[in-house]
């Protein structure tokens, strides 16, 4: 429960554009009457350290396993774009329509 606790007092300090500190996210935790061991706030810290946290989330928004390749492969040209049309094209496939059959035939 811990690690949870933190993790939104690290979004808390993200959103007030405060640093991500274990000392701020004790002082949080603390004040919503929450008690956690302060390895975790130390743990976070350093994870967070330098980063930024909305920015981080930013990136989750992008959903599916082409969104993924899309994401990672920004370096890579159209490798991303042939992922995504493959991805595509096998769900194409998968269709029943495409068989000549349905449920009910």
């Amino acid at each position: 429960m811990s690690d949870a606790i933190i993790s939104y007092a690290a979004f808390i300090l993200a959103d007030a554009g405060k640093d991500i500190t274990a000392e701020n996210l004790e002082t949080i935790a603390k004040a919503a009457g929450a008690k956690v061991d302060s390895t975790w706030a130390e743990v976070y810290a350093a994870a967070l350290e330098g980063k930024d946290l909305k920015e981080i989330l930013a990136g989750f928004h992008a959903a599916g396993p082409a969104a993924g390749a899309a994401s990672a492969g920004a370096g890579a040209g159209g490798a991303a774009e042939e992922a995504a049309e493959a991805a595509e094209e096998e769900v194409a496939e998968e269709s029943d329509d495409d068989m000549g059959f349905g449920l009910f035939d």
